[in-house]
């Protein structure tokens, strides 16, 4: 877990080409441990910034 806003959202920082699947699912079991709703799985490694966001909740 990279960040943890307001002991509420948890947010995954990456910086890669490519997505990978894995970083969902380790954003997911991270939500699970925690008893957390909301995550965001953010890559830096994009053209525009808004393309490397997404939103994960339970």
């Amino acid at each position: 877990m990279d960040l943890l806003i307001e002991d509420s959202i948890i947010i995954e920082l990456k910086a890669a080409e490519k997505s990978n699947p894995l970083w969902q699912a380790q954003l997911l079991s991270y939500l699970r441990l925690s008893n957390k709703n909301l995550g965001f799985l953010i890559n830096f490694n994009t053209i525009l910034f808004k393309q490397g966001i997404q939103r994960i909740a339970l």
